[in-house]
């Protein structure tokens, strides 16, 4: 037998109120792609966080070829090799690649030879990059080469990569898989994390599931279904979303030829965008990320002004109304980062149920909050999502992405909305909770409620949209049934070559 490249003996760690990790044990060897599944709050993020020297083990031991590894910080991962990929981006818009690539070395080079070698790695690797372009301007995908092309640099024994795939488009994830097989048939390991069982298929050796902190097993991906693989990371039968039949109603959310510059300096303005849903209807918005889809959600929430009636609810214009006017009459929005946007990190679940629940849910009297009936809210959230928490008490920031994920839409669904706006509604969830939430968005069609639902997950829109749209720079394409519609009539929508099915540009 080979020595392993990294083996995990035993690793445990407790948080208060949870066991984030109960004796983990498992081997990743050279030059192997191996997968970390698990259902939200399993304790992949944990886990992954104490390989690269982000949270101290409890209990239990690593060895690095053969020798013990318990690196104190990431510095010290990163000089034995070990390299990592964030789900979410760390770099600074207003800064070119080289700078922010400089940032994360700890004895960059000069700026002209850093950009030389950011250009051959980049090229050798099938990414390339210009080191003087501004992040800023870079789309989603190209951020995430400035990520991996920053960790290529240490030229690591190891990778770690956390959904790397969740902004990117179809063809961007061939281009990545591609760079890592290429890395893979040079002895670097990789150890990867995602929900998208069927690219694990395609990609991993083998993967090992961990279920409430513990591993419960380990396949080869490409002799096991992603049913499979969903229901051993679950323990259960996964159950699929089921659509009934409805007809639509009177059109409750409309939107007339309208245009808004954006808030941000590196944001996409909204170039002429017309839009209908009717009462009972699922309108699904694809299109890759940075195209305007944070200003939709801004425009349809009312937390951009417009003109009175260039948004129309139900007839009434309400371009001029912001969140809490909206949320009164009956339209909530979900919109895409969780933390600091959709809730408070540092406030309790209890307090973030309040947020936005208060007007609809009456959890307050003459300016006193009802904190009784605050809680009891929040606990119907945790429940009815299973939302993993030892209770409504804890911090939003304490709660795995996936799970704080699940209260965010948890939250706006059981206020009952006439018209719901979610911006990625399952973004970073495992594939028993997104059934779960897609499930939810199409039973709250059922009951007569209009849904705008903006994803860069084109399985997640085919499944539960009745009409699809595709955002491109700002503009809006007319909406087609979403039935017949093949991947690569999407594909063209989505990279802007709508030709004439582009509305009224």
């Amino acid at each position: 037998m080979t020595t392993p490249l990294l083996s995990l003996q035993g690793l445990t760690k407790a948080y208060p109120g949870v066991v984030a990790n109960d004796n983990v044990s498992f081997d990743i060897g050279e030059g192997e792609v191996h997968a970390l599944l698990g259902e939200n709050g399993a304790g992949k993020s944990t886990l992954v966080k104490m390989i690269y020297g982000l949270v101290k083990p409890d209990s239990g031991r690593m060895l690095l070829r053969g020798q013990p590894f318990a690196p104190p910080e990431p510095r010290a991962a990163r000089a034995d090799g070990i390299a990592m990929v964030f789900q979410h981006f760390s770099l600074f818009d207003a800064l070119n690649v080289a700078e922010n690539i400089a940032l994360g070395m700890e004895d960059p080079p000069p700026m002209g030879s850093l950009a030389s070698r950011i250009r051959e790695v980049s090229e050798t690797y099938g990414l390339p990059l210009d080191p003087y372009r501004t992040v800023g301007d870079l789309s989603a995908g190209e951020r995430q080469r400035v990520e991996i092309i920053r960790c290529l640099l240490q030229d690591p024994k190891l990778l770690i990569m956390d959904e790397p795939t969740s902004v990117l488009t179809p063809q961007e994830v061939e281009i990545l898989f591609e760079t890592l097989k290429k890395l893979r048939s040079e002895g670097t390991s990789i150890l990867y994390i995602s929900h998208k069982l069927e690219e694990i298929r395609t990609l991993c050796d083998h993967a090992t599931i961990l279920r409430l902190g513990k591993n419960v097993g380990e396949c080869v991906p490409a002799e096991t279904s992603a049913r499979d693989m969903a229901e051993l990371m679950v323990g259960s039968a996964l159950q699929t979303p089921e659509r009934a039949s409805r007809a639509f109603g009177e059109v409750a959310l409309d939107i007339i030829g309208l245009s808004v510059p954006s808030p941000t300096e590196f944001g996409t303005s909204l170039r002429n965008v017309h839009l209908t849903v009717r009462k009972g209807e699922v309108l699904g918005i694809g299109g890759v990320a940075g195209n305007g889809q944070d200003e939709l959600l801004g425009v349809l929430s009312g937390e951009i002004l417009t003109e009175a009636d260039a948004v129309k609810m139900a007839g009434q214009p309400v371009g001029r109304l912001g969140p809490t006017a909206r949320r009164r009459l009956g339209l909530l929005s979900a919109p895409e980062e969780r933390l600091g946007h959709a809730a408070a990190p540092d406030m309790s679940l209890t307090e973030n149920a309040l947020l936005t629940g208060s007007v609809r849910e009456n959890l307050e009297n003459r300016g006193f909050l009802k904190w009784a009936e605050a809680r009891s809210f929040a606990e119907r959230i945790i429940e009815a999502f299973d939302v993993r928490t030892p209770g409504p008490e804890n911090a939003a920031r304490s709660l795995s992405g996936g799970n704080l994920q699940k209260f965010v839409i948890g939250r706006e669904v059981l206020q009952n909305p006439e018209v719901l706006v979610v911006n990625q509604p399952t973004w970073g969830v495992d594939a028993a909770a997104a059934a779960a939430i897609r499930q939810a968005i199409l039973d709250l069609a059922s009951k007569g409620a209009a849904v705008v639902c903006i994803s860069q997950d084109l399985d997640e829109l085919m499944e539960i949209s009745d009409s699809f749209a595709a955002l491109n720079e700002g503009r809006l394409s007319t909406p087609r049934p979403t039935a017949g519609l093949t991947v690569e009539e999407i594909g063209l929508m989505l990279g802007g070559a709508h030709g004439m099915e582009v509305a009224h540009v």
